[in-house]
């Protein structure tokens, strides 16, 4: 390379410099004294133009390189002679590559550059050898720019333009300039060896000068530029091996000095100063570190200053260092301990002297400063390292010392966030909050479960809270930020997972949703599917609920996450944290620990019994954790302690210290009894085969039986004569209904038992959550149980025997209290009341006021019992879904009266005409739906219209069969119905709870989710009619104001759905015509006297049904012929003004019954002929037309029979015919559909004759063509 010729064009000058420039360039050598002695921005000036001509010259070589061939052509005998280029040169594009976005060419050109480079710098040493350096300095001289006193005598002068090239490249404020110089100034430092280290320390602050007068940009630039540079300087290597060839060279101290120096003029520089010199002592041996680093110039004075002002740039470095040193002296001044170790750097005292430093760190927000990559490295190493050790060693005798080790990450870890995080950043500004908790986002994927429970401290939820709960804060988006990174790191590891939800909910009284308006508990809570996964969730509340030690119930403190710059105000949320945050926390853990079930994902991998066997077992495992908890604390307490060991169970129980109040425990029998039912649920859905499901009930009242039997345990209460009598008494029938259930295997009868055994026990919940309010019934059900089912009555003889005796007892220690015997067994009431009515009685008298789970168990047992109801309990079923209630005024001498109400079951109120008011005459287009047939089940969900002032009350119909007995309701049946409301309102009526009537209304809706029952599963019996009569009546009085549209949306549905719509209805020799005929005549006065559309809808079904009823029946000639009259009656009354029957209805009726119409047809001609009202005229001829046409037989006879008064209709409808074009139009179709059956029947001559001549001049005048036919 070095003897190759290149072209005047290849090379950026020594040759290509014309002699101009070569003069110019000597006289600025000859000045260059001179010019130090001017300002700087004149020399900065002259600089620049320098380039400028510079990279004209550049231009101009470049632009010649096309130019030798076109003079070639033109001359080519008399080439001009080139000057030849003797040695290597350099090339100027490499510059202009190094400022390249690409790094990969940047890279390139470096190398290309430090070839170059090196190939100039051997010519030139070659030629100073050979005694032609004199001749090669005045040549250089007039080709590079170059100056004698940079300290770069020994260096070739493109060497020597291409280091000042390239430190001038590295103050340059384009994109990636800085980079691109830098890297090929190290690039050439590291190569060239004659450029001495020295000599470049001192041209970069010469070339980049730094003086107050300068400009922000150009200030900053050259800072930069002496930064990069010395960065190159370290790059390079020559410093580190300088000083590793001449230990005694001063060389790390004086570049340490300069980069601190430079450091110490703005803030931004000191981080990457910093970052330069741990690059030197990285290349640096060990011993260099003390000797040369620690000792340069300022050094010392800086670190003893750091930790009074807060300098997080002087602690970074002194850590850092401190990993490489191991002397022991003070030798960082206050910023590390004395000896050094994690345990004295993360004490309590030291980081509460360094704390400054860690608030200063907050300057480079949103970029985390470095120092705080080297703290939590800190703390996570160690615990790191420590349980890899765990894991890998096993050994006894290290077990201590690795317990000790583990103690003290987590100590190191409590002090950190104690003094630096709490302590120092949350308690002062936005920006060091935000600090707070980027830094702990950075801690959080490296920390274990426990250390997670450190760091989520009570004053980070707090602050956290504080943040969320107002969205208007500066903070909030940082806030939501680490709420979502939260859950990103707690989703990939349940135990993570479980620590994030404890601690966010025990800081925040398990309100943290709520308080910070977020679902992140709840989408937490939602990520555990698997069994495991679920019980360690479980094991994490149970303990959360029995230890109150972690629970802090100190208020969330505005002074500890807020300062004088802050915006978020105190907020009222915070004073609930205070008083009573036990028990929030414990409310929410309660219901929490009760929906891991509906979270739980279990998929048999086949359909095979023993996979779905596993699946029920797997779940049966987390129900019975879920319930010990639940029982535990909702039914029993320790008399001695808080732990009770159970020898039998082999577990241990524990309760909270302080104890549980009523509310908590009522909470956790209520859950208990959610628990059960969809347990019962569950039972429901599989499909019968020989997978036997675990029986969760049984499993209770085992466990329940268990742990009373434990010497220092007992229930939560002290159970009265009655409910102690009623607890045991359930207890032993439960027992024995569970046993025998086993032996007698499937079947109806096993069915029955295991529904009675769960109702059973939700009795027995009942009856510890309210004393003395359900012990009468839970013994009535066990009589019933035992008159059920003889077996178990035989083999509890003896323990009634007992059981009786006990009760009467307690019933005389209490004085005033009849024995549960003697109240419950009376012989008389046994003798009059069958075993399905006092069954009956039992659930009217629990349904007012029991628990949801209660209701459902009910249900339960009534669908496998309903079949053998009779008629008595039925009844009082449908006595109850009619009962009104009348509020009696109170007096202050009616005390003794003050549970009472009165029992409205007024069935015999019929709505007459006088209420609804004078009706304008019916217009034209009243009633445009008049042809529509049956009324579907979705006009039920119509709201009725608001009744107008005189009509408030609801619509009904007499009921002959009711009318003398106040529906035959005895003197017995008041006296069973009146407890069941009354039971409603006992010492319930207090202020801000349900009204009375909401009360009844939930009541009511019970009892009609029995009767849907009884409808589904009975829907043949006689016993119907009687349930559609009493329904129908509630519906048309639901219609008055104190009912709900649920409760006629309710009743509604279930008379459309399984009584109207029904396969199956009462039919042959069990009915009787007598009640079938009463019915229909109360259905058809609703359907064209209501003045509700839901009314006379379902008043139109249940006609249709009734007939449905009647035709499969074998009826006679005059109950046909009464059937009949109830219609005449209807039609009769069509031309009252209050009469709103839609003809379109009898026209439905006539459709599905033939024979209906055709024995109205002569009664419609003559109502025809009376009706007075046009618009209702028009309404008959139009049904008088479908009738005929739907004729089915022969019309003859008929038609000739009533010929006449057709004729006369004809005469009297086109003697006035409507101005209403539609309603010409409907005359003009009745008298076509007349003259059309006449010749279908081919009477036309019969038809001539009984016209009139007056009719038949109509007929021709305005029917037209349609008369054609019939014109003599």
């Amino acid at each position: 390379m070095a003897g190759k010729k290149r072209t005047q064009t290849d090379l950026a000058v020594p040759e290509a410099v014309p002699a101009s420039d070569n003069a110019r360039n000597e006289v600025a050598a000859a000045e260059a004294p001179a010019k130090k002695k001017k300002l700087a921005m004149e020399r900065k000036k002259e600089r620049k133009e320098l380039d400028k001509e510079r990279h004209r010259q550049s231009a101009e070589s470049t632009a010649a390189k096309a130019e030798p061939p076109a003079a070639e052509a033109a001359a080519p005998a008399n080439p001009p002679p080139a000057p030849a280029a003797v040695g290597p040169g350099l090339h100027m594009n490499v510059f202009r590559d190094l400022a390249s976005p690409e790094a990969s060419v940047r890279e390139a050109a470096a190398e290309a550059l430090v070839v170059e480079l090196r190939q100039v710098q051997k010519a030139y040493e070659k030629s100073a050898r050979k005694g032609e350096s004199e001749a090669g300095d005045e040549d250089s001289a007039s080709q590079m720019e170059a100056e004698k006193d940079d300290g770069l005598d020994n260096c070739a002068p493109s060497a020597r333009y291409a280091i000042r090239r390239l430190i001038r490249g590295i103050s340059s404020s384009r994109e990636y300039a800085r980079q691109g110089f830098a890297l090929g100034l190290a690039a050439v430092l590291e190569s060239i060896r004659a450029i001495k280290v020295e000599s470049i320390m001192k041209l970069i602050p010469n070339l980049l000068e730094y003086s107050s007068s300068m400009k922000g940009p150009e200030a900053k630039d050259n800072l930069l530029g002496r930064l990069f540079g010395f960065g190159a300087i370290v790059r390079s290597g020559r410093v580190s091996r300088q000083w590793t060839r001449d230990k005694s060279s001063p060389i790390v101290k004086e570049f340490v000095s300069l980069v601190v120096e430079l450091g110490g003029k703005k803030r931004y520089l000191m981080e990457p100063a910093v970052a330069v010199i741990l690059d030197l002592v990285r290349k640096l041996p060990d011993e260099a570190i003390l000797s040369e680093v620690l000792e340069a110039p300022g050094v010392q004075d800086w670190f003893n200053k750091a930790a009074d002002v807060g300098d997080p740039d002087a602690l970074f470095l002194a850590l850092k260092l401190q990993e490489r040193t191991y002397v022991q002296k003070e030798i960082f001044g206050k910023l590390l301990p004395h000896p050094f170790s994690s345990d004295n750097f993360f004490a309590e005292e030291h980081l509460k002297s360094i704390a400054a430093c860690f608030k200063e760190s907050a300057f480079c927000l949103p970029r985390i400063h470095s120092l705080w990559l080297v703290i939590t490295d800190m703390l996570v190493r160690e615990a790191a390292s420590q349980h890899d050790i765990n894991t890998s060693s096993g050994k006894k005798h290290k077990k201590n010392k690795k317990a000790s080790s583990c103690e003290d990450d987590l100590r190191n870890l409590r002090n950190f966030c104690e003094v630096v995080i709490e302590g120092s950043l949350l308690l002062s500004s936005h920006d060091r909050k935000h600090l707070a908790f980027s830094i702990l986002l950075s801690l959080l994927p490296k920390l274990s479960p426990s250390a997670i429970q450190l760091v989520l401290s009570s004053k980070v939820v707090h602050g956290l809270m504080d943040i969320l709960s107002n969205e208007s804060s500066w903070l909030y988006n940082a806030g939501k930020h680490f709420l979502k990174e939260l859950v990103s790191v707690a989703s990939h590891d349940n135990d993570r997972c479980a620590a994030v939800i404890i601690n966010l909910q025990k800081y925040s009284g398990g309100r943290f949703d709520s308080m910070t308006k977020t679902k992140i508990v709840k989408e937490l809570v939602g990520k555990f599917h698997n069994v495991e996964d679920c019980l360690y969730l479980v094991q994490n509340l149970m303990a959360l609920f029995v230890d109150e030690e972690s629970v802090t119930d100190e208020p969330s403190d505005q002074s500890q996450t807020t300062d004088e710059n802050s915006e978020i105000g105190p907020s009222e949320e915070q004073e609930l944290l205070g008083q009573g945050n036990t028990d929030l926390l414990k409310s929410w853990v309660v219901n929490t620990i009760s929906c891991v079930l509906k979270n739980l994902k279990l998929t048999s991998k086949g359909n095979s019994d023993s996979e779905m066997a596993k699946c029920i077992e797997e779940k049966f495992q987390v129900q019975t954790e879920i319930l010990k908890f639940l029982a535990v604390q909702g039914l029993f307490s320790a008399s001695l302690g808080t732990e009770v060991t159970s020898f039998e169970l082999q577990e241990k129980f524990k309760w909270p210290k302080n104890p549980i109040s009523t509310s908590l425990r009522k909470e956790c029998i209520e859950q208990l009894q959610f628990l059960l039912e969809d347990a019962q649920k569950d039972e429901a859905l599989h499909v019968p085969s020989e997978v036997k499901s675990n029986d969760l009930g049984y499993y209770l009242m085992r466990f329940i039986n268990t742990v009373c039997n434990i010497p220092s345990v007992t229930l939560f209460r002290t159970l009265s004569g009655n409910d102690d009598n009623a607890f045991k008494k359930l207890m032993a029938v439960e027992s024995m209904l569970f046993h025998e259930e086993r032996k007698i295997g499937p079947g109806l009868e096993s069915a029955k038992m295991h529904a009675m055994c769960y109702l059973l026990i939700q009795l027995l919940l009942q009856v510890l959550l309210h004393p003395d309010e359900y012990w009468e019934a839970a013994v009535d059900v066990t009589i019933c149980c035992k008159k059920s089912f003889p077996a178990i009555a035989q083999g509890d003889n003896s323990s009634a025997q007992e059981s009786a005796e006990h009760g009467s007892q307690e019933s005389d220690e209490d004085g005033s209290k009849e024995s549960d015997e003697d109240v419950s067994e009376d012989p008389n009431e046994e003798v009059s009341l069958e075993f399905m009515d006092v069954l009956v009685q039992t659930f009217l008298s629990v349904l007012p006021h029991a628990s949801g789970p209660v209701c459902f168990t009910i249900e339960q047992v009534f669908r496998v019992f309903c079949d053998d109801i009779t008629e008595t309990g039925l009844l009082d079923m449908l006595r109850v879904v009619k009962i009104d209630l009348k509020g009696r005024r109170q007096t202050d001498s009616d005390d003794e009266d003050d549970g009472r109400v009165d029992i409205e079951d007024d069935d015999e109120t019929v709505m007459e005409d006088e209420e609804v008011g004078e009706i304008d005459d019916v217009t034209d287009d009243e009633d445009d739906s008049s042809d529509e047939g049956d009324v579907d089940e979705d006009d039920f969900n119509k709201a009725a219209p608001n009744e107008t002032k005189g009509g408030d009350k609801a619509e009904s119909t007499k009921d002959g069969d009711d009318s003398d007995d106040s529906d035959g309701m005895d003197d017995d049946a008041m006296f069973r119905i009146d407890p069941y409301i009354a039971r409603i309102f006992k010492e319930r009526n207090l202020p801000g709870s349900e009204t009375k009537q909401s009360q009844l209304m939930r009541f009511k809706l019970r009892v009609l989710t029995l009767l849907d029952i009884y409808l589904q599963r009975n829907p043949g019996k006689a016993m119907v009619l009687e349930v559609y009569s009493f329904l129908m009546q509630a519906f048309v009085k639901s219609h008055g104001a104190d009912s709900t549209e649920q409760f006629r949306q309710r009743i509604a549905g279930i008379l459309q759905r399984r009584v109207f719509k029904g396969n199956e209805y009462p039919e042959g020799d069990v009915v009787e015509f007598v009640k079938l005929e009463s019915l229909l005549e109360k259905a058809l006065r609703l359907a064209s006297r209501s003045r509700y559309n839901t009314v006379a809808s379902v008043a139109q079904n249940a006609t249709f049904w009734i007939l449905k009823i009647i035709n499969s029946m074998n009826c006679s000639e005059q109950e046909l012929a009464s059937v009949i009259d109830k219609f005449r009656s209807i039609l009769n009354d069509y031309d009252r003004k209050k009469s709103r029957l839609k003809l379109g209805f009898v026209k439905e009726v006539a459709k599905r019954n033939p024979w209906i119409g055709h024995e109205l047809f002569g009664f419609v001609l003559q109502r025809t002929e009376n009706t007075k009202a046009q618009y209702r005229r028009n309404q008959m001829l139009e049904l008088v037309d479908y009738i005929l046409k739907s004729w089915a037989g022969d019309a003859s006879e008929v038609f000739l029979n009533h010929l006449a008064q057709l004729c006369g209709l004809i005469q009297e409808a086109l003697s006035a015919v409507p101005e209403n074009k539609s309603r010409r139009k409907e005359v003009r179709n009745f008298c076509t559909g007349i003259l059309q059956t006449v010749l279908k029947l081919d009477l036309k001559e019969q038809f001539q004759n009984a016209l009139s001549p007056e009719a038949y001049s109509l007929c021709e005048a305005k029917l037209g063509t349609a008369f054609a036919t019939f014109k003599k």
